[in-house]
């Protein structure tokens, strides 16, 4: 599943080693959404990475708002 996991890491200057030692997030389950090879990431992965990173769950996804005129 596409997502911003990658950009963020880059942005903090951080490593996967970095989240997993400050997460307690599973290396594979991080670097699976490094490589964007996970299908369907557990809610709860996903909000703690949110938290972790101060971004929202669209932020996180690349997902833009569109405005409504």
């Amino acid at each position: 599943m596409e997502n911003n996991f990658r950009i963020l890491l880059a942005m903090k200057k951080l490593r996967v080693s970095d989240v997993y030692k400050d997460t307690g997030i599973a290396k594979t389950t991080l670097y699976g959404l490094y490589k964007e090879t996970t299908k369907n990431p557990d809610t709860k992965t996903v909000m703690k990475l949110c938290e972790y990173f101060e971004v929202t769950p669209n932020e996180f996804f690349g997902i833009e708002e569109s405005v409504v005129n």
